[in-house]
């Protein structure tokens, strides 16, 4: 994917590969699921669906929060 190409830190972009592929699966898998659910009309929107969205928000904030300076870390 040429985003993630132009999006990788060591190609001149901010990102990292763990956090492209989590920003990429936050944007596929809720348009697969509105697909699923409005479009091809297969299956309905339950709880465990809305539970597994907000798991996907925790892994953006994980992700995407600096950790170092929170915990005092240096690295090399």
């Amino acid at each position: 994917m040429p985003a993630n190409r132009l999006g990788f830190a060591e190609n001149g972009g901010p990102f990292s590969l763990f956090q492209l592929k989590v920003t990429q699966e936050v944007i596929t898998l809720p348009v697969f699921t509105l697909c699923a659910v409005f479009v091809f009309k297969t299956d309905k929107l339950g709880w465990n669906h809305v539970a597994g969205f907000v798991l996907l928000v925790a892994a953006v904030y994980v992700i995407f929060r600096k950790w170092q300076r929170l915990l005092g870390l240096q690295y090399a």
